[in-house]
């Protein structure tokens, strides 16, 4: 199977559990910057929209494209606070239907639209739009450079992208043996091709010609996550979940370790990065 296959059958048959378990919101909460604040994890994880939000100064939106959305939680979450119209793209037809049924119910049916679409794909001809938003999406995709251009290109001028995703730590030093050893674990269980530092997340989106370009290392404030992630798997309606949704799945919560391993470590860190279009 090519990557994007792998995406897709992974988000597929994990989508369900995921939904039944976490609910809407398939990406990492925010505990406070050091990581230290109580709450429970669907507040979590709306306080990191919110959160990367405010970091970006982002108050308000007419047109926004949610790129890798999943079943568009922050999709509907950005269209009921900026009072914008959304578009959606992920590669899983699973989540692109749940998120046609979850739009409806939220009465957000003409505001958020979810398709089935690689982001690589896009062109000027898709729209302009006055946000780019990317929640944990980025680590998946292999062209980072194709990407942030793409970003670029569909944004208006005065538009802004922002970004949460996936990082490694900044080099040098190189990374060594047992580094590269967990990053390529965690790359073969959750369909993630080479890591980059958001130092270099920075440079290639300035590249792309963006300006007002800054970064953020927020792996304090997200790494409880995994933690609640564990022990939520640990329930037997969710491992019966997962027996049911088959080895993908099973992968994915067999991967938790690494994770927290690395945010531990050092190696793994949770970047953010917000940039302009002149």
């Amino acid at each position: 199977m090519t990557l994007n296959e792998k995406i897709r059958h992974f988000y597929d048959t994990s989508t369900n559990l995921w939904l039944d378990t976490w609910g809407e919101h398939m990406h990492h909460g925010y505990y406070g910057a050091n990581g230290l604040e109580k709450k429970d994890h669907q507040q979590a994880q709306t306080d990191l929209v919110n959160e990367l939000l405010s970091w970006g100064n982002v108050l308000q939106a007419n047109q926004v494209l949610d790129a890798g959305c999943g079943v568009g939680g922050s999709a509907r979450h950005l269209a009921k606070r900026l009072g914008a119209n959304v578009k959606g793209l992920t590669l899983s037809p699973v989540q692109a239907a749940e998120a046609k049924i979850l739009n409806k119910k939220a009465g957000l049916s003409d505001e958020v639209e979810v398709i089935v679409k690689d982001m690589l794909t896009l062109t000027p001809a898709d729209g302009a739009f006055d946000l780019v938003w990317s929640m944990e999406s980025g680590e998946h995709i292999p062209d980072k450079v194709r990407m942030l251009q793409a970003f670029y290109d569909v944004l208006k001028p005065g538009g802004k992208l922002l970004m949460a995703t996936w990082c490694i730590r900044d080099e040098p030093p190189a990374l060594n043996i047992e580094e590269k050893k967990l990053l390529k674990k965690i790359g073969e269980l959750y369909h993630i091709p080479p890591m980059i530092s958001i130092e270099k997340y920075q440079g290639l989106a300035q590249e792309a010609g963006f300006s007002e370009v800054k970064t953020g290392d927020w792996t304090k404030a997200v790494s409880p996550f995994w933690k609640a992630v564990l022990l939520s798997a640990m329930r037997f309606s969710s491992i019966i979940g997962l027996l049911k949704a088959g080895w993908p799945a099973i992968r994915g919560a067999w991967a938790l370790q690494y994770m927290m391993k690395g945010y531990q470590s050092g190696v793994l860190k949770f970047g953010v990065l917000q940039a302009k279009k002149a």
